[in-house]
């Protein structure tokens, strides 16, 4: 009988044990309830004790969350379309707080956060041109809405860590014109700069030209200059020879003829037999009979 009883006691203190215990991991953050009421938040991580059937607890992630929305349109103070891409970095700071406004919800916790940025982008970009968003005021944009986010929702018991404008882009049928306009103001550029290098390498060219005018005219007055003053040096040198030998020269100036005359095998040359250019063969002494 006792034995019997044991296999329904031990069980049930098992179940007992098992449903007045609780654990809290260091990512969460726990809330005790009692028929509904919070009895105790802010529980350390570890084992914890609760009332079986009466207290139950509800656990709620403390790390830093995401939320991406889909991109919204803003005008800006031109009064022109942007689509801007977003996402909120946020953790729960107040637990208590974060499930009355919000019933532990993260869908409604980031719903509320994003109305709050989404109304304080609208006013940022309202106050700004496209030409002060694109050039450099996005950072500056994201800094003032990470604060004034973070503020307003100090009320949901969250704190905003970051918010991050992803991307800014115009509307689809805007994008189209703009890029047209782009790629008509690059061709532009590109046939100015084909132009200037055109009219560059003209002139690199006609200068190019000139100096090798400059320099083929020099080259032909140094040679004719070389040649002169080497014709002038050889007839020094023939008049020199001709005033120590003048037989000599009269004889070695007739084989130089000579040579040039006949230096091909048919070559033939018609003279009359008395014709001094054959003297020296006649007489070696090259007198004339």
């Amino acid at each position: 009988m006792f034995v019997n009883s044991l296999k329904f006691i031990v069980p049930a203190a098992v179940f007992l044990l098992w449903a007045a215990v609780f654990t809290v991991d260091e990512r969460q953050e726990a809330i005790l309830f009692q028929f509904g009421e919070i009895l105790e938040a802010d529980f350390e991580p570890g084992l914890h004790l609760k009332m079986p059937f009466i207290n139950n607890v509800r656990k709620f992630d403390k790390r830093i969350l995401t939320i991406d929305q889909k991109p919204e349109r803003f005008l800006t103070r031109e009064k022109k379309d942007l689509i801007v891409d977003s996402y909120v970095k946020w953790r729960i700071v107040d637990v208590v707080q974060y499930y009355k406004t919000t019933q532990g919800d993260e869908l409604t916790a980031g719903r509320l956060l994003y109305e709050n940025i989404n109304n304080g982008l609208r006013d940022e970009f309202g106050k700004r041109s496209i030409q002060e968003i694109v050039s450099g005021d996005r950072a500056q944009i994201m800094s003032l809405m990470t604060q004034q986010a973070s503020e307003r929702a100090k009320s949901l018991g969250i704190e905003v860590v970051d918010v991050r404008v992803k991307k800014v882009d115009y509307p689809e049928r805007v994008s189209n014109s703009v890029y047209q306009r782009m790629r008509a103001e690059r061709e532009r550029e590109a046939r100015d700069f084909r132009s200037k290098g055109h009219e560059a390498s003209e002139r690199i060219q006609a200068d190019a030209d000139r100096q090798s005018s400059i320099l083929l005219a020099e080259a032909y007055r140094d040679s004719e200059i070389a040649r002169g003053e080497g014709d002038a040096r050889a007839t020094e040198i023939y008049a020199e020879a001709y005033s120590k030998d003048k037989e000599f020269y009269k004889f070695y100036r007739s084989l130089t003829a000579y040579k040039k005359t006949f230096s091909n095998a048919g070559d033939v040359i018609l003279l009359e037999p008395d014709s001094e250019y054959f003297r020296y063969f006649k007489d070696p002494t090259g007198k004339m009979k």
